[in-house]
């Protein structure tokens, strides 16, 4: 695992050079780093998400976006074992426990496939108005960038609560996961990362809240 941030599709040290010891409630021992983003590395990520969001990926289908989403879910169901594993190191929380929160987390992105799917099926739809003069029908485009910050508790699973309605919506984003538990939020750029998900559209920067 790489102790950098991940900003526009690749993984880049922290601009003041910080790093987060990350403990192991357990043992209370350190037993992993990760940078310490600043407000210059939000920065650069919402600049790189701006300008994903300004090229094809914004301009993607529900469909074409079910696709990736569904990928995310195959690997992280891939991957339960070894991200339940660094969940309960990360968290603290039992084995059985983390487990669930995984399978949970890829539903969630099979969830969302499903609606970006169903985006498309809306799009267009009239809707009545009053005068016959008028026509109305609904276009459905991305919001732009979105900030996700996520507490301790739930790490990648509510993670996963955010990233994939952003993603079905064809927003790009920007994740801050909490510095208390930062790992599996990495772990979840690289599926992004692995899934072709495009430069830019996802990124994860850790670090302290203010």
């Amino acid at each position: 695992m790489t102790p950098k941030l991940f900003i526009d599709g690749t993984w880049q040290a922290a601009a003041r050079g910080g790093t987060i010891d990350v403990v192991d409630p357990a043992t209370e021992r350190v037993f992993r780093t990760c940078s310490a983003g600043t407000a210059d590395d939000v920065d650069r990520a919402v600049t790189a998400a701006k300008r994903a969001g300004q090229g094809p990926w914004g301009r993607t289908t529900g469909r074409e976006r079910a696709v990736v989403l569904r990928a995310i879910a195959d690997a992280i169901e891939r991957e339960k074992q070894a991200l339940a594993e660094l969940e309960v190191c990360d968290n603290g929380k039992p084995l059985p426990e983390a487990l669930g929160d995984i399978s949970d987390a890829a539903y969630c992105f099979n969830l969302y496939a499903a609606y970006a799917e169903e985006l498309d099926a809306r799009q267009g739809e009239a809707i009545a108005v009053p005068d016959d003069r008028f026509k109305t029908t609904v276009k459905y485009v991305p919001a732009g960038v979105a900030g996700l910050i996520v507490p301790w508790n739930y790490p990648l699973l509510m993670a996963a609560w955010k990233v994939a309605p952003a993603l079905a919506a064809g927003c790009t984003l920007v994740l801050k996961p909490s510095e208390f538990t930062p790992l599996t939020a990495l772990e979840l750029a690289r599926i992004c990362e692995e899934a072709a998900v495009p430069p830019g559209v996802v990124n994860v920067v850790t670090g302290y809240g203010n």
